[in-house]
């Protein structure tokens, strides 16, 4: 019986390695790395300037956000309903223009199916906000304003984030 080694046909094999291309493997992983740097520092600035966005439109205030649930204060809803606004208008001009992704595909947007799964969620996404006052960006801003409660708000996102990855395959989805 013949086997893959006895096979005197190396067309399925690699080509072997030679100068040029080690050369350009080097190069590949030489620009990937310049690549990776350059996504890395970019998050850092966003990063950055999102958490000053945060803190200065007092998004970040515990007591903002217990004012806003107890509908004593307008400023967190004008801040989210300008949010929802934007994203409106940025959806319209994306299927205006039939934008495409950055592969080349055109950008479709698919509605989700509504069930009781989408209702428990925000229910409870709604709870721990009310609770700790943050939602998920604005906890990193509290973190980097030195708020130090907000180091069990990020840990209890962390324990909700991984009780939901240990549950999704049970959920209705």
């Amino acid at each position: 019986m013949a086997t893959l080694l006895d096979n005197k046909n190396t067309d399925h094999l690699a080509p072997a390695p030679t100068a040029e291309t080690e050369t350009n493997t080097t190069a590949r992983s030489t620009a990937s790395a310049v690549d990776s740097s350059l996504v890395y520092a970019t998050t850092l600035m966003v990063g950055t300037f999102l958490g000053i966005l945060f803190t200065k439109s007092e998004v970040v205030r515990w007591q903002r956000v217990h004012e806003m649930f107890l509908f004593q204060d307008s400023h967190l809803y004008l801040i989210i309903g300008s949010g929802v606004a934007v994203a409106m208008l940025g959806m319209a001009i994306i299927r205006k223009c039939e934008a495409s992704d950055i592969y080349g595909k055109p950008i479709q947007y698919k509605p989700k199916p509504f069930h009781k799964g989408v209702a428990l969620g925000g229910m409870s996404f709604g709870a721990g906000w009310a609770i700790t006052g943050a939602c998920p960006g604005p906890i990193y801003a509290q973190l980097g304003s030195g708020v130090g409660l907000a180091g069990f708000t990020y840990a209890g996102a962390l324990v909700g984030m991984y009780l939901y990855a240990w549950a999704k395959p049970h959920l209705p989805h």
